[in-house]
């Protein structure tokens, strides 16, 4: 079985890296190492596919510490120098000054967008062009839900997205593995994964809306795969063209 999961995982990240040109012969690719277990398996696989695929690129990493203190630095450190990366550590206070009591916006939101800046920014030190995020399929469709239920707009996550005109390219390795396999990877591979300590974690609109679409994928297990196709299989004519919609 974990020989079966391990080889499955690797190619559906083969397979998104071919299908959607997520990286390229000459790429310098920076990877977002959170700790999280997202970000483990998906460093442990691009490094070791780097190893065996007919392509030279660049392989870095970065972790942005959101100063909750919830990280262990050097288990990280060793991970990745087993591994025969580069690794940048971030220090920054960005957790706390988002969950200030005079913090007028949603905690998330701004730490995401703070450490989103940090990530370009180190992106554009390093010289990389591509930053790869841990992102699976199920973060694919809650974001999805997410935009439609709290945005009013249908749109999600994508795989590859540049941005800056071109100057870095976003890429999502892991857009097609569901995050269970994700887990159960890591649990093969006893990776080092730790939690930042965020307090709001859990507790979340995403976390609300990931609930209530693990109750409809245990109700019927083709629902997943369904939604999944939907994203990329829209019919426009049977949309609204936003003429008279009421905001």
């Amino acid at each position: 079985m974990g020989s079966y999961l391990d080889k499955r995982v690797r190619r559906l990240v083969g397979r998104a890296i071919w299908e959607y040109r997520l990286i390229e012969e000459g790429d310098r690719v920076l990877v977002g190492l959170s700790g999280g277990k997202d970000s483990l398996v998906l460093l442990k696989v691009l490094a070791e596919r780097l190893k065996v695929v007919p392509m030279d690129y660049e392989l870095k990493a970065v972790t942005v510490d959101l100063g909750f203190g919830g990280l262990d630095l050097e288990r990280l450190r060793e991970f990745v120098d087993g591994l025969g990366c580069e690794w940048v550590l971030k220090t920054t206070e960005i957790g706390p000054r988002a969950h200030r009591p005079d913090n007028p916006e949603v905690p998330c939101f701004l730490c995401s967008r703070m450490r989103r800046k940090v990530l370009f920014q180190t992106a554009a030190e390093l010289g990389c062009n591509k930053l790869a995020l841990g992102h699976t399929k199920d973060d694919l469709i809650v974001t999805f839900f997410m935009n439609v239920l709290y945005s009013g707009e249908i749109s999600t996550m994508v795989p590859r997205q540049e941005l800056f005109g071109g100057r870095v390219t976003i890429i999502r390795p892991l857009a097609l593995v569901d995050e269970e396999k994700v887990e159960a990877f890591a649990r093969q591979h006893r990776l080092p994964v730790m939690d930042e300590g965020c307090p709001t974690r859990g507790r979340t609109k995403r976390a609300e809306v990931k609930a209530l679409l693990e109750r409809l994928y245990k109700m019927d297990r083709r629902v997943k795969g369904n939604i999944f196709h939907a994203l990329g299989n829209v019919k426009r004519e049977y949309l609204l063209d936003g003429r008279g919609v009421s905001p």
